[in-house]
């Protein structure tokens, strides 16, 4: 069995990090996240930590989140600059949500600001933003550019119009489409479409759909996530009262193998199990340096942060979270210090996902023969083995997580 990780501890009011966690800041990549927590309507299959403006009333804002955001990331460079460390500048920025095109233009160009003032960009960063299409402009993209954006993420999820209502999103089948050409035209070199495949009523004709209008914009990458039920939401409860069925594992890993298939044909790869792009400048960064170990600042309520094997989280609600920082504090509910045991369980489970693999280095004496093992039952390449690294066949990618669980029992 693998190792348990860690449970929570207080995170200090000021935020202040172990010493430890500071040595060898800069030597691994170094990113800042924002969560944008807001959104104009709630999709049923959303369990991320949003809030509508009539769930929020006047108890946030705006405004309020974006005074509370430059405070934290001014925390931030003091924390990180304790001891004599250097605060890294920012590798990658990436801003999400929620919704973070609702901001406008303008605030999201204040964002950026923010973290220029506080960490510093590094030459050529990666800088991301998320954007619903319903609220995004030729104008939109012009503007966002010229502040200093260099990547457009949009949510697309389907060209079917039943699929959408299905997930209770609220843009048109076109729009997507509309928006990405339109990021296009702004001088976005990079552009990713989002789709979620696997929902209840989608047919094999309406992902093939979908693909071809995705591959009709020119986008350099695709992200593809099978739909998951989570607890809580509103299509869990449709699903357990019977109103929707559960999506099949067989036909999301039909849906899989059909969505790998079209993409390779044009060009797009795979570099991770649910990203495809078009050469490695079109992959994303910024997630990468989650999956390969790296360091970063989640800024925003209900963020997650990680530096040196200490990982935190925010308070989750916008006016708690403001609430916080106006008074000088650390907005972190709580925090976990990573053993080195823990760390490496968590690397076999993030970088096994990635197309260039994990070494076999990595693993202790079981996990180097149940690698074996999974060689011969055709979940890992054979070839990359014997090179020293574990590398997921289309097979293994299937069935990923359960080769992570093979590889630290």
């Amino acid at each position: 069995m693998p190792a348990q990780l860690p449970t929570g501890e207080p995170a200090p009011a000021d935020g202040t990090l172990p010493s430890e966690a500071l040595t060898g800041l800069g030597s691994r990549p170094f990113g800042v996240y924002v969560h944008v927590p807001f959104c104009a309507t709630r999709c049923g299959y959303c369990d991320f930590n949003t809030y509508t403006a009539d769930e929020l009333g006047s108890s946030a804002s705006f405004g309020s989140w974006l005074d509370g955001l430059r405070a934290e990331l001014e925390l931030g460079a003091r924390v990180l600059s304790a001891e004599g460390a250097r605060v890294p500048a920012a590798q990658t920025v990436f801003v999400g949500g929620g919704t973070p095109s609702l901001l406008g233009a303008g605030r999201l160009g204040e964002v950026l600001d923010a973290i220029r003032d506080t960490f510093g960009l590094a030459d050529a960063a990666e800088v991301t933003t998320e954007s619903n299409p319903e609220s995004t402009s030729p104008e939109f993209f012009a503007a966002i550019r010229d502040f200093g954006y260099n990547r457009v993420s949009l949510g697309m999820q389907s060209a079917a119009e039943h699929v959408l209502r299905v997930l209770e999103r609220r843009h048109t089948p076109g729009r997507a489409v509309a928006a990405a050409r339109e990021a296009r035209a702004a001088g976005f070199e990079h552009v990713n479409l989002d789709l979620i495949y696997g929902t209840p009523g989608e047919t094999d004709d309406d992902l093939r759909r979908s693909l071809d209008a995705v591959l009709s914009t020119g986008v350099d990458h695709v992200s593809a996530y099978a739909l998951i039920v989570e607890d809580g939401t509103a299509m869990a409860r449709k699903v357990r009262r019977g109103e929707l069925p559960m999506p099949d594992d067989d036909v999301l890993a039909d849906r899989y193998e059909l969505i790998d298939r079209t993409l390779a044909e044009v060009g797009l790869s795979w570099y991770e199990v649910s990203n495809w792009a078009r050469d490695d400048a079109a992959a994303c960064r910024h997630n990468l340096g989650y999956w390969q170990g790296g360091d970063w600042w989640g800024a925003g309520p209900g963020a997650h942060s990680h530096v040196g094997g200490v990982r935190w989280w925010n308070v989750k609600h916008p006016a708690r979270y403001a609430a916080l920082l106006a008074e000088g504090n650390s907005p972190a509910a709580g925090r976990e210090r990573l053993s080195a045991e823990d760390q490496r369980i968590e690397r076999i489970m993030l970088e096994l996902r990635v197309a260039r693999g994990l070494p076999v280095a990595a693993l202790d004496e079981s996990g180097v023969l149940a690698a074996k093992q999974a060689v011969t039952d055709g979940l890992l390449d054979r070839e990359a083995l014997t090179a020293g690294r574990c590398v997921l066949t289309d097979r293994g990618r299937l069935l990923a997580d359960g080769v992570v669980q093979r590889l630290v029992a």
